[in-house]
């Protein structure tokens, strides 16, 4: 049975399946009881016959049997009985001719009677044979009494027991059938009533099920009520997004389209190119606030791509990025870096534009009186911390929850607002931490902790 087999039909050849194998052991086993016990019936029989067809010789010297004898050996088991005795000296005394001839040597043993498979007329007979000393007309010895019935009545009799043995069996496995295949569709009831439910709600609807169900799908609707949540939880940050991103563009796009105005309406040459400079200012910055509301919305997701990432690697290729800009600005930019390699599972591009957002920030709100940044990685209690501080004005403890929110700042800057929580959704993405604080400068300082992966760390081979 694959996946799509119905749970009903996999339920009930999951019960019946051992049934029916069961009830084919058990009928086997009693087909062959019924053969064994068939045969000792017949065998029994066979020497009551023979005890009464002895006593009746000895009676009637010979002459006759009785009518009770006659009564067992006209019908015993079923079937005709046939017998034949004959005296010591071999004589024939009473009974059919000859009597079916033992295909075996007779085995000589103490018991009066013995049990022979042979043919008669070309059919097969069960005989016995049976030694009585008597005397019959005069002459005293042992007198061979043979009686033998045809086996076909013995198969006859073993095939009808196991024919209904058989029909007994079938008909209590298809009464168990009948009872299973409803018993589960009785039992799948609450399954069936939470598929009605479900498929009653409105598409807007994830509110979390609170129907009573049976212990075994408790699992279920719990699963199912998490993936609403996280469903509701998505729908609420994408409207968020949708909401932060019109507001956040509205104004720029405004003011693009009123420098494109004046842009056309320019008296002179010379005063269109000023104002083309601007509207060309004003462009760059509304792509810049493009890409990082689609930066913070990747970041809010699921991580992509994971993958064992050299952290020395990255931050050192992140910070010489930056150190032409810092330079430009008056800013030393110093990089700290581990002996040791330090390997943590992440999304490359993510965590790269994590740093980017931290480096950009520490640019963009230092201050014109910072002079150092400082970036440092180092591994304390099994996770990596990645540390940016610079010397510049810092923000107050007040200002740091506005400074992580969307679009948040603590005072007037050229920024987007989305850096800091661009770095804090990677950062909880892949498991770490975000916290800002006052640097060992008095600047702001932002470190990064992310779980190392679980590898020993191997020794650095360049000098940093």
């Amino acid at each position: 049975m694959n996946a799509s087999t119905s749970l009903r039909l996999r339920l009930t050849a999951i019960i019946l399946g051992p049934l029916l194998a069961i009830a084919l052991a058990v009928g086997f086993w009693q087909v062959h009881d019924a053969r064994e016990k068939a045969a000792d019936i017949f065998d029994r029989s066979l020497l009551t016959v023979a005890l009464a067809v002895a006593g009746d010789v000895a009676r009637s010297n010979g002459n006759a049997v009785s009518l009770e004898t006659r009564d067992l050996l006209s019908d015993t088991s079923g079937g005709l009985v046939f017998y034949h005795v004959f005296a010591p000296n071999g004589y024939y005394v009473t009974g059919y001719a000859t009597p079916p001839v033992r295909q075996t040597p007779e085995e000589r043993s103490e018991d009066p009677y013995s049990y022979y498979n042979s043919t008669y007329h070309g059919q097969a007979v069960r005989a016995l044979r049976l030694r009585d000393v008597t005397t019959v007309d005069g002459i005293t010895g042992v007198f061979t009494v043979t009686v033998w019935q045809h086996t076909e009545v013995r198969d006859a009799l073993m095939r009808d027991l196991a024919r209904r043995a058989f029909t007994v069996m079938a008909i209590l496995i298809g009464t168990v059938a009948f009872v299973v295949w409803f018993g589960v569709r009785i039992g799948l009831l609450p399954l069936t009533d939470l598929e009605d439910a479900i498929s009653r709600r409105s598409s807007d609807d994830l509110s979390s099920i609170r129907r009573p169900v049976p212990p075994e799908i408790r699992g279920l609707v719990l699963r199912l009520n998490t993936l609403f949540g996280q469903l509701q939880t998505t729908m609420a940050r994408q409207a968020e997004f949708v909401s932060n991103a019109a507001h956040q563009l509205r104004n720029p796009i405004a003011g693009v389209l009123a420098m494109a105005e004046a842009v056309r309406s320019a008296p002179t040459e010379q005063a269109a190119r000023a104002r083309a400079d601007e509207l060309m200012a004003s462009a760059l910055h509304i792509r810049d606030l493009a890409n990082k509301l689609l930066t913070l919305e990747r970041a809010t997701v699921v991580a992509g791509h994971s993958e064992s990432l050299e952290l020395g690697e990255l931050v050192e290729d992140v910070a010489d990025r930056f150190r032409l800009p810092a330079r430009t600005r008056g800013v030393t930019l110093a990089l700290t870096l581990p002996e040791e390699e330090v390997i943590a599972l992440a999304d490359r591009v993510m965590l790269s534009e994590a740093l980017v957002n931290l480096l950009d920030n520490a640019l963009l709100h230092g201050g014109p009186a910072m002079k150092r940044i400082a970036v440092t990685l180092s591994v304390s209690g099994g996770q990596a911390r990645i540390t940016v501080a610079d010397d510049g004005r810092g923000v107050a403890p007040g200002d740091i929850a506005t400074v992580l929110s969307r679009f948040g700042q603590a005072g007037p800057s050229q920024g987007s607002g989305l850096g800091l929580s661009i770095a804090e959704a990677v950062a909880q993405n892949h498991g770490g931490t975000i916290d800002l604080g006052r640097g060992p400068e008095g600047g702001l300082q932002v470190t990064l902790t992310l779980p190392l992966a679980a590898r020993a760390p191997l020794v650095r081979q360049a000098a940093e």
